[in-house]
């Protein structure tokens, strides 16, 4: 085998390697939103598991909206003798 064919076969191998980092590099530029979300996402899971149940997942919380909001309203129905003390 001569040299001249080593010499071409390392040639044809590092543009191989060259073309794959910058097809690799290309891909994860356009990707880069998504990339980036999906370790947002990874990261706020992965502290909110740690917390426990103290998250509020899974725990039957009401879902923010709707009545689950204080409004201020008093809710509690009126005594009619407040004077009146419970018989124990």
């Amino acid at each position: 085998m001569s040299c001249q064919k080593v010499v071409n076969v390392l040639a044809v191998a590092s543009a191989a390697v060259s073309a794959a980092v910058v097809i690799g590099g290309v891909s994860v530029y356009v990707n880069r939103d998504s990339i980036v979300d999906n370790i947002k996402s990874q990261a706020i899971e992965a502290a909110l598991g740690s917390l426990g149940g103290l998250g509020g997942a899974g725990l039957g919380v009401p879902d923010v909206g709707g009545s689950a909001l204080p409004t201020g309203a008093n809710d509690l129905a009126t005594p009619e003798d407040v004077s009146a003390t419970p018989s124990l």
